[in-house]
């Protein structure tokens, strides 16, 4: 544990104290992506209805891979530090494979419904949602619970 940590009261993300991972930051933005990904109600009730606050997918996409180099390299790097074992990492690799084989087809700056109709995206979906049940459960947190908007996430992790 951080020793400027100690004696604070710990902040979560749910259940997932701040000083839980060494990478904390990149974890939590991982998740956020995963839980994003991995929701169909989700999909369609704030991405395809354009809400505000969530992003989209390639937003989703990003933050997935763009702190953690996760679309150079293997989650496996990173066990210890973001993940907490092999078998997270696995998942995690799983889900960046999926999602990134889509961008990749339908392109970044393809509307919602392009990624949504992807004969892929199924598989992405299921790929995304083993990871963030993995690691939310790992976390202690309810993996049902609705991802939360794109603030809550920023305020967490002290982002701006």
């Amino acid at each position: 544990m951080n020793s400027s940590r100690r004696g604070r009261r710990s902040s979560t993300m749910g259940g997932m104290p701040i000083d839980d991972m060494p990478w904390w930051r990149w974890r939590a933005n991982v998740r956020s992506a995963l839980h994003m990904l991995s929701d169909v109600r989700f999909h369609e009730e704030c991405w395809l209805a354009g809400v505000d606050g969530y992003g989209d997918v390639t937003d989703a996409v990003y933050r997935l891979v763009e702190d953690t180099w996760l679309d150079n390299w293997s989650a496996e790097k990173y066990v210890g530090t973001i993940f907490r074992d092999p078998g997270e990492a696995a998942l995690v690799d799983a889900a960046v494979l999926g999602v990134l084989r889509i961008m990749h087809q339908v392109g970044p700056d393809a509307p919602v419904s392009a990624y949504l109709g992807h004969q892929s995206w199924p598989d992405a979906v299921r790929a995304a949602r083993e990871a963030h049940v993995r690691l939310a459960v790992n976390d202690g947190e309810d993996p049902d619970a609705p991802p939360q908007p794109l603030h809550a996430l920023r305020a967490f992790t002290g982002a701006t």
